[in-house]
């Protein structure tokens, strides 16, 4: 029996359940503040984050970063994803060399972009980009080629063109697929914009977060692991909001 209300009752009560137990720890075993803060210490702390301008400034900074370079993803992701469906001589082609440069540890690539792109925004806009690009090209490829064989040329049989084959079976068959690349992709277009920001930039949550980690400030530090989560979040739940407008049809959001 689908029942929707559910994650809304579950998912408080099991934080709730998770966060007294971590209080608890923290009391019986009697840790250091230094290792692991209580609750009441780290909600206390993420308060003075969220009254902190200087805080919202570095959140605007991420946000920004991750939104550009998830754009440049989904641009270049589903562009591609497209084609490489539409034409499977140029997949089989290409195939070789876009598994190649996915298995790079995109990480590894950070120092790199640096030096080429400098400390400023446009080398983390280019991380979140790379590390966001491949699961939306993968899911769009995917969608592509699931088009029923037998679909497509009843199409062909009624001389329907293929700007209309795309527009009315292929790109409708692909959405659920490419909304599902995009829920992955728009999280790791978050998580590249925040490493990058660790390994060379003087603003946003991820140089926030290694200045609070130098400074020793633990509490501060889950404070704004926390604000990065919540940010998280809302990018996901956004693209989650993008399906239910675009394909409340799909089989997927019986269960949404």
């Amino acid at each position: 029996m689908n029942k929707p209300w559910l994650p809304w009752v579950t998912t408080p009560l099991l934080l709730a359940v998770f966060f007294v137990v971590w209080g608890v720890y923290v009391h019986v075993a009697q840790v250091n503040a230094f290792i692991l803060p209580s609750p009441m210490s780290v909600f206390s702390a993420w308060a003075d984050v969220i009254k902190d301008p200087r805080a919202w400034h570095h959140t605007a900074v991420t946000v920004g970063e991750t939104l550009a370079g998830f754009c440049i993803a989904v641009f270049i992701g589903v562009g591609g994803g497209v084609v490489l469906g539409r034409a499977r001589w140029l997949e089989a082609t290409l195939n070789p060399f876009v598994v190649g440069l996915q298995v790079v540890p995109k990480v590894a690539l950070i120092p790199l972009f640096i030096v080429w792109f400098g400390f400023g925004p446009t080398s983390k806009i280019i991380v979140s980009a790379v590390i966001a690009f491949f699961p939306i090209l993968s899911n769009t490829l995917l969608g592509v080629k699931s088009v029923h064989a037998g679909h497509k040329d009843v199409m062909v049989s009624l001389n329907a063109s293929r700007w209309a084959v795309f527009r009315r079976l292929e790109l409708p068959n692909a959405l659920p697929y490419i909304l599902t690349g995009m829920e992955v992709g728009v999280v790791l277009a978050l998580i590249g914009a925040i490493v990058g920001e660790f390994l060379g930039g003087n603003q946003g949550l991820g140089y926030l977060l290694v200045a609070k980690m130098n400074a020793y400030e633990t509490d501060m530090l889950f404070a704004v692991i926390m604000h990065m989560t919540v940010v998280g979040f809302i990018f996901y739940f956004s693209i989650g909001f993008l399906r239910r407008v675009l394909i409340p049809w799909h089989e997927s959001m019986e269960h949404r």
